[in-house]
């Protein structure tokens, strides 16, 4: 059985190098990390659960300069891999 691997790309350039159809997602308890993830995981529930909870704690004040996304790297990674496979 082949392991898939998750349909995110980390990055932690700049904004000019997000690939059309997707975004970056700033991600992490402390320190932030830069993930550039498919707009398709917006139509997910999962990641709208995300983004929900990311509206409660940061409003639409994103310091980063994008979503901030409130939930360890690790979380987050394991979710992607999850909206990846559906």
């Amino acid at each position: 059985m082949a392991i898939r691997m998750p349909r995110i790309i980390k990055k932690s350039s700049t904004a000019g190098d997000v690939p059309k159809g997707h975004f970056a997602v700033y991600v992490g308890e402390n320190q932030k990390k830069r993930f550039v993830i498919p707009i398709s995981f917006l139509s997910q529930p999962l990641f709208q659960d995300l983004l929900s909870q990311a509206e409660e704690e940061f409003g639409f004040n994103h310091p980063m300069g994008g979503v901030t996304i409130p939930c360890s790297e690790d979380v987050f990674i394991d979710l992607t891999s999850r909206l990846s496979r559906i």
